[in-house]
């Protein structure tokens, strides 16, 4: 039995099937933890998420920012932008219970000395509060009343954390950190705008895997969403999101020895957004 951690798919499904081979992935022995963003900008959303359902327990997957994107489209709250590749998911005969797996999916999902989400943790999060506030999410995303979270979903404020926050503020902290997280403050004063390399990063602000006194830094973090970050491999971050969509490798990680295996790009996607 092994365990293999992959980076950002984004609708790349024939990446997707040729990493698997490579690996000789088996779903009746081995698992796989998937960083989100199962969905968009690539050719072949609707397979992906067919087959990562079709994996059940084999299978963990945390949300990332697209993947949130294509609930809130499929409820009328958010339009389709130009570069989205949505529409066969949306037109899909099996769409609602594809979009109903995908609520029931985790923001976070915490195992031994591994914690997978999308984009990141706040420095005040230790893993344990980390976990408790996905739960707060989730549990809005899975309830009658998912589309009004949704509709109070979006927007950059409040940037930072705070314990006192309440209501749709609190929730909506919660989710930038998780799906939209690159750089913050030494206090945890979230930016979203910059999405580039590191040396590039505004001042005062730094990668929020290096912040010193995160209060997650035991665990081991695997995430993705920051395609100019890359690959990125030390005792306390991994991170798999190489960019297959724009010409990159799509990334897998073997937990056990950390053994990577890739596979290149078909078909990258222009940017044009």
């Amino acid at each position: 039995m092994a365990t293999y951690a992959i980076g950002d798919i984004q609708g790349c499904y024939t990446e997707l099937l040729h990493l698997l081979e490579q690996i000789r992935f088996d779903p009746a022995r081995d698992k796989l933890w998937l960083v989100g963003d199962l969905v968009n900008r690539g050719p072949d959303s609707l397979q992906v998420l067919r087959y990562v359902k079709s994996l059940s327990d084999s299978a963990v997957t945390v949300l990332g920012n697209h993947d949130l994107h294509l609930l809130a489209v499929s409820e009328g709250i958010a339009e389709l932008h130009r570069s989205d590749t949505l529409d066969e998911v949306l037109a899909a005969p099996d769409r609602d219970e594809l979009l109903t797996w995908l609520r029931q999916q985790r923001l976070m999902h915490a195992e031994g000395e591994y914690v997978l989400v999308h984009a990141g943790l706040l420095p005040q999060w230790s893993v344990k509060k980390a976990g408790k506030l996905a739960n707060e999410v989730e549990e809005v995303l899975r309830g009658d009343d998912y589309a009004t979270f949704l509709s109070r979903m979006y927007g950059n404020a409040p940037h930072g954390w705070e314990d006192g926050l309440e209501g749709y503020k609190r929730l909506r902290v919660i989710v930038n950190a998780f799906t939209r997280l690159r750089v913050c403050t030494l206090q945890g004063e979230m930016e979203f705008r910059f999405k580039g390399e590191v040396e590039k990063i505004p001042e005062g602000y730094l990668p929020w895997f290096e912040l010193p006194d995160r209060k997650s830094r035991k665990a081991t973090v695997i995430f993705g969403h920051w395609s100019a970050l890359g690959l990125k491999v030390t005792p306390n971050v991994i991170a798999l999101d190489t960019g297959c969509l724009w010409g990159g490798p799509m990334t897998a990680i073997r937990l056990e020895d950390r053994q990577l295996f890739q596979v290149d790009c078909k078909s990258p996607v222009e940017k044009n957004w």
